[in-house]
């Protein structure tokens, strides 16, 4: 029997969440977006709320690194990689060796998973140079490869990516779930409920890894838009990831990733065990996000992203994606022309003037008024630094 206490809290939806985009984009129209229905939270009473919980230690703060040869010929250079995130974690903590600025966050009797995106895999996807180089850190401070997993929700896609061939031996590599209806890989007492559409199953559960495996997580998403999201970025790798049954909060044209992905974010374990996240750019799929494979969608962008605040790297993320639609003449991600959507995915992936849902970007800063970062660019200190 499960001997845990659990509360129950509900959350608004974000309709009430008024945003500075809304004054500067004026395509957007929030009234075209029914209310999202009121979503109820089941979490765990007694979690112990960690000094590192989200937003963490470094709130507001993001250090970008660029190397312009991390990624030559759709290859990511592993050796300069390890440069990259040894001069971010130096840079983010202050530390002047790699290994103690790393030690700010884990410890030796730690179980730390290595949350990747897998989706859009193998075009897209968290590189395995990147990731190998993480274990290495963490392995640096004392963790045992046998506490390190590296994992996401599906199975078949983290096979696409190969990272059970890729990683470092020794090291965890699993999916939470088989296949789509597969459900024993998530814990049934931490759970969000709320009803979108009239869905028969108004509940999503958490992984059971992140509820009662893994005391620490690295997370490690892509830099990618998103069809419906806006953009995927730490927050929906995060939340859209740890939790199941998610694709029920789309019904063409609408989505309500604004306010889930923010709400799940904020449920306890998950918030306090996420330490710390490093955004993988050496690729950027500007359209076609999150499963696309069309290499003209695909930008050799050549960075990452280091920080604790994943409000702030998605908002700096978010610039960025629609700095490249710009220059590609692409419509802006918070574009509300109902002339751009179609229901053909494959003119979605072929045609960057099509879109399959009302997109809901907005979703970063509802993350922020629910204490999970910093939106207001003015308010975010981003280090932008080029190395060679």
């Amino acid at each position: 029997m499960d001997r845990r206490a659990f509360v129950r809290r509900s959350c608004l939806g974000g309709v009430a969440l008024v945003l500075d985009q809304l004054g500067t984009s004026p395509a957007y129209s929030q009234d075209l977006i029914p209310p999202a229905p009121p979503i109820h939270v089941n979490e765990p009473e007694a979690t112990a709320v960690s000094a590192l919980r989200i937003p963490g230690p470094y709130p507001g703060r993001v250090v970008e690194i660029s190397h312009e040869r991390c990624i030559v010929a759709n290859r990511v250079s592993q050796s300069i990689v390890r440069q990259m995130i040894e001069q971010g974690m130096r840079e983010l903590t202050g530390e002047k060796d790699p290994r103690l600025a790393w030690s700010k966050f884990i410890d030796p009797q730690d179980t730390v998973g290595i949350k990747i995106n897998s989706s859009g895999a193998p075009a897209c996807c968290s590189s395995p140079e990147m990731v190998r180089e993480i274990v290495a850190a963490v392995r640096s401070v004392g963790v045992p490869v046998r506490n390190i997993y590296v994992y996401d929700r599906y199975a078949y896609e983290v096979d696409l990516g190969s990272y059970q061939v890729l990683a470092p031996l020794g090291v965890r590599v699993t999916g939470v779930q088989e296949h789509k209806l597969d459900v024993s890989g998530y814990d049934p007492n931490v759970f969000c409920e709320a009803n979108f559409f009239g869905e028969w199953e108004t509940r999503s559960y958490m992984a059971s890894i992140v509820s009662s495996g893994v005391t620490k997580i690295i997370n490690v998403p892509t830099m990618k838009d998103h069809s419906a999201a806006g953009v995927t970025g730490c927050l929906k790798n995060l939340g859209y990831g740890t939790f199941n049954n998610v694709d029920r909060s789309h019904r063409r044209p609408f989505s309500f990733t604004d306010p889930l992905i923010g709400i799940m974010c904020s449920v306890e374990p998950l918030r306090s065990k996420a330490v710390l996240h490093i955004m993988d750019g050496t690729r950027m799929v500007w359209h076609g996000g999150p499963l696309t494979q069309n290499p003209d969608f695909i930008f050799p962008a050549g960075s990452i992203m280091v920080g604790t605040d994943p409000v702030a790297m998605d908002t700096i993320e978010l610039e960025k994606i629609e700095a490249k639609r710009s220059r590609e003449g692409a419509p802006s991600v918070w574009s509300r022309d109902p002339a751009s959507l179609t229901n053909d995915n494959g003119a979605y992936y072929r045609d960057a003037s099509k879109n399959l849902f009302y997109r809901q970007p907005h979703h970063i800063a509802a993350a922020g008024k629910l204490g999970l970062g910093i939106s207001d660019r003015r308010q975010i200190e981003l280090q932008a630094i080029r190395i060679s």
